[in-house]
Formats: structure tokens, sequence, C-alpha cells
């Protein structure tokens, strides 16, 4: 199902209502969001132009940037030009945080917890348990080789990290399980790890790149059609561990990531003709292609071990926003990196046809990048005349900015939880996302 699902570009609900309210950061608008559950129907929001202007104007951002988020779930719906006004010009009281509550934990020490330290032995059985699985899931020694190339212990290794501190953290925050990882919760990590691995798989099929992780990328070794089945082969094992979870809710969460990773992986394939259009379009593939695996895989390890709904849609709002914050630096760097730095070729989105977050700022002081877009960067010199007035207007201001709200709610989410090792390494882990140089 797996592999029909990414060759098909099979789709799912709209969420374009969620990323519009979730762009602007507002406390209200975050508190509307709520969580996203496998069973939504959200319909496809009309842009508004005050969405657009939260976008390019970072002032009238700033005017929001200590507003503070409910974690309660609400309605999805599309936001009104009213609302959006209203949320942007009113100051937001702390919204109060309905949670089961564990015994109140002082919160003395502030020192920053090194997540990659504190789960070294974790992360280590994290990656043989992938390429265990994907070792004894064939007897075809080349499908073997191409499928586990990826699972190195070279990778940054952000997912599984995260959804393992915010399994620990939550079993804390409960008081539940001595505070130790289930294995059903070891497993998530490593489902979320193996999917978004095949999608770099494929994405390198599609994109023919050379490099990956400063080393030869799977396509640039092997015959193309042979990465492409090996990719599919990963997200077919990840499937059979879903199913061995025995969760139905888990399963349909864990099942919406592959929905939306398919979309949004087909949604980077296309361009909008209007700004406002294309802000809102990049923002749902971005969503999609990024953050709802995070978002949901750290959902699915909590409901795994006992948590609430409350706790539920903090795990996933933390989720999404470093999703989402992940992404913006990732798009951030490739402008301000060298290809030594990043262990990929450097301007590889511009070549590869795309605009991202950057490029969308910058066209609203250079309307000559519009076409650009339009033709995805193809004719002769495209590429580095895009580059060239990035840097000249205030894209990466921007982007820079907008991943800080981003990181400032998830900071937000994870001071929710009760103290533990596990809870401040979620902090550091947000911090991390920001300060990232590759």
């Amino acid at each position: 199902m797996c592999v029909r699902l990414l060759q098909n570009g099979a789709g799912g609900q709209a969420i374009i209502a969620v990323l519009t309210m979730a762009c602007l950061g507002s406390a209200r608008l975050c508190a509307r969001l709520g969580h996203i559950s496998a069973r939504r129907k959200t319909p496809a929001a009309v842009v508004d132009p005050l969405v657009r202007a939260a976008f390019f104007k970072t002032q009238a951002c700033s005017s929001s940037s200590n507003s503070s988020a409910s974690a309660t779930a609400a309605p999805l719906v599309a936001p009104s030009a009213s609302s959006i006004a209203q949320s942007y010009t009113a100051k937001r009281a702390l919204g109060t945080m309905h949670t089961q509550h564990p015994g109140s934990l002082p919160r003395e020490d502030h020192a920053p917890v090194d997540p990659y330290r504190l789960l070294e032995d974790d992360l280590k059985e994290i990656y043989a348990g992938m390429r265990q699985e994907l070792t004894i899931n064939t007897n075809q020694k080349l499908l073997q080789t191409i499928s586990t190339y990826y699972f190195d212990g070279q990778g940054k290794a952000f997912r599984p990290m995260l959804a393992i501190l915010m399994a620990r953290a939550v079993n804390c925050h409960l008081d539940v399980h001595n505070g130790k990882l289930l294995p059903s919760q070891r497993s998530v990590a490593m489902i979320a790890e193996m999917i978004h691995t095949a999608s770099l798989v494929h994405d390198d099929v599609i994109d023919q790149a050379d490099m990956r992780r400063g080393k030869p990328s799977a396509p640039a070794l092997w015959d193309h059609k042979k990465v492409t089945i090996a990719g599919d082969f990963i997200l077919s094992v990840a499937s059979q561990m879903i199913a061995r979870l025995r969760n139905p809710d888990v399963t349909q969460v864990l099942s919406m990531v592959l929905t939306d990773l398919v979309q949004g992986e087909f949604m980077q394939l296309g361009s909008k003709e209007t700004e406002n259009e294309r802000f809102a379009h990049y923002l749902t593939k971005t969503y999609r292609k990024t953050a709802s695996l995070t978002a949901n895989s750290l959902k699915a390890v909590v409901m795994l071990g006992g948590a609430d709904e409350s706790i539920a849609d903090v795990a996933f709002q933390y989720g999404r926003n470093v999703g989402l914050a992940f992404q913006l630096v990732d798009d951030l760097i490739d402008f301000i990196s060298s290809t030594e730095t990043l262990g990929k070729p450097a301007m590889n989105d511009l070549k590869a046809g795309l605009a991202t977050a950057p490029v969308l700022f910058a066209c609203e002081k250079y309307p000559e990048l519009n076409p650009m877009i339009m033709r995805r960067f193809e004719e002769p010199g495209d590429p580095e005349r895009a580059f060239e007035l990035v840097h000249k207007s205030n894209g990466l201001e921007q982007t820079r900015f907008l991943a800080r709200k981003y990181n400032m709610e998830a900071t937000r989410l994870a001071n929710s939880l009760a103290e533990s090792p596990f809870q401040k390494a979620l902090v550091t882990a947000a911090d991390m996302i920001i300060n990232r140089m590759k």
C-alpha cells in the first residue's frame, strides 16, 4: 500500500487552513489549530490578504512575538479576515493547559541538556534495529546493501531523537513505565526515520543528486530503478512495523504521515501563479513533506505510553512547530552554507526549480523573481540571479524570524511538561534546530 501511495501520489484531505493559521504564530490561531487527527476534514482555505501581509511584514509579526498559545484542541476552520486582524492586534493571555497532572516538580536547574549525549545508547540501538529489520526482510543481497546505505549512523537522527525524547519526557510527566522507553515507542522512532529515509532515497532519484550527507548518493552508485525499488522496500518494511504495533489509533496516525508525505512530494512538483497562493502552497507542502512526520510520530509515541488527548496534542504541536522550523532553517542554509558544509550541493533548491521561503519573501522587494519562479529557474542564469536577489533582500532575515517564531512556540510547549532531563532536552533540541548550520 505504501509503495502504491508513493508511486501514484495518492491524496488525503487538504490542510491549507491549518498551515495558514500556523504561519501567523498568534496565540488564538495556534490554539484553534489543536491537533490534526487522521479523521480531520478541513476545507482548503482562501488565502486572505491579511495572511500575506502577516508574512511579508516582519514588524507585523513582531507585534505578536510574545504571544503564547493554548494547547487545548478546537475545531479546524479557515480564519476570517476579522479574526486574523483581531489576533494580530490584541495581546493574548497565557492559555490554560488542560493535561494529566503529575506531581509538581521543581524547576531549579535550567542548564541545557545535550539530547544526543543523553540518548547516545538509544540512538545506537535505533540504527542497529533499522538495519536488522531491513536485512531480515529480504534475502536479496543487493537490496539489503542499497536499502541500508543511508542507515550508517551519519545522519542527524533528528526524528528518532525527538520521538525518544518526547516518549521519555511524557513517561516521566505521567510518572508511568518508570520513565523508561517502551519497545513500541522505540519502534515508532525507527519507523519515523525509515519513512524519512525512504523519502530521501526517492528525492535523490528524482533530483538526480550526486551527494548526500557528504558521500555519494545511492543513485550515484546504483541503477536508478533499483534505488527506487529500495526506497519502496524501506517503506514496506516500515509499514510492517506499524502493523506489528497492533494499535488501530496509532496505525491511523502514522498512516496519515504517508498520505501527507506523498501529497507534499507531489505539491513540490508544481507552483502557483499568485504570490498569496504561492506562500500557502509552500507552507502546506512544507507541513506535509516535513512537519507531519515529526508531529504525528511524536503524537504516536505518547499515545502508546497511555497519554490522554491533551498530552497527545502537546506532543503533536511541539513536533509540528519544530518540523516547520527545521525546514525553514534548511531553506535558509541552502543560501548561506557551502557545498562542503552541507554535504550536498549548495543552491540545490534553486537548481531543482524550488522556490523556498527566502525566495518567496524576496519577491516582495524584487518582483522580477516571479517569472523565474513560474519557469522554475530553468533559463540560464536564473538560479544565480535569484540567489543574488535573495541576498540583497530581507528574505533571509524574514525566514530566520519565522523559524524563531515556531521555535518559541515549541519551547513553550516543552516547558508545559514536568521537568526531567528529557523535557529539558526537548527545549535544547528546539534551539539546536535554529542554530544549526547544516
